[in-house]
């Protein structure tokens, strides 16, 4: 397809999967159930974080989470102690990630005015990538066991960060329509980028958006690099499109 054909498109698959029906089969469903902004934030980064897998796992599991801590986020990331053992496991998420991301949480909001401010710019990287490594680098400031640092990607070291940028775009995207919250403003939907997995690599690759093999950082630059001259304002918008055509459209797999 020519770059306007592409464009009509994948604006057109755009619209048809960003609707609340694509909730009712994601993640982001038990992030919904929640309205106040630090808790929204709190379960959208431990969703996010697991968020590999079989999307009716994830779902299991983060309802876990949920009621592991008691259905008030917040009020238990403020309160939180190492004082009893957690049991959870997804893959290669363990208890001891799960207490070491529980206590960097509440250094965050307890010391660091809470997650919206600690995506902030960074000195050494650009846009959403220097504002990744600024949350890592933020995040991994407590004493934690070196295992849990692969849960935390860093675009530093060329990792797509898938699952940080679909939480960034959680955060950021307000379009209205029924999916995305919206609730930081400190970002300009701008400078986000797609989340980057198997599904959007395979249909970006059929459609001509991405030539590289191998699913990094320079893999997701490519794809951007296009998606920002279809829509300069909202370019992470087109997630749906690819997501959707990767996981749902029958016509587009192979």
């Amino acid at each position: 397809m020519k770059h306007k054909e592409l464009k009509e498109y994948l604006d057109f698959k755009t619209e048809q999967y960003n609707n609340p029906l694509f909730i009712e089969s994601d993640p982001i469903q038990l992030v919904h159930q929640f309205t106040k902004k630090e808790e929204i934030e709190i379960i959208g980064l431990l969703v996010s974080t697991i968020a590999w897998g079989k999307r009716p796992m994830i779902i299991k599991n983060g309802k876990r989470l949920i009621d592991i801590m008691g259905g008030q986020p917040h009020e238990f990331i403020l309160n939180y102690a190492s004082n009893e053992p957690i049991e959870f496991v997804h893959r290669t998420f363990n208890a001891t990630d799960l207490d070491f991301f529980f206590r960097s949480l509440k250094n965050i909001y307890t010391n660091h005015n809470g997650l919206e401010a600690v995506f902030k710019p960074h000195a050494d990287h650009e846009g959403i990538k220097g504002r990744i490594v600024s949350f890592r680098e933020t995040f991994l400031s407590i004493d934690h066991e070196q295992r849990s640092e692969k849960h935390i990607s860093n675009p530093a070291k060329n990792s797509a960060s898938k699952r940080i940028n679909m939480f960034l775009r959680w955060m950021v995207r307000d379009d209205n329509h029924g999916v995305d919250f919206g609730i930081w403003k400190s970002i300009n939907t701008s400078e986000l980028c797609i989340p980057l997995d198997v599904h959007t690599a395979r249909m970006a690759t059929k459609l001509g958006l991405l030539k590289r093999k191998q699913n990094d950082w320079k893999a997701l630059e490519e794809i951007m690099s296009t998606l920002r001259k279809m829509d300069p304002e909202d370019p992470s918008k087109y997630d749906f499109a690819l997501f959707g055509l990767g996981v749902f459209d029958e016509d587009m797999k192979d």
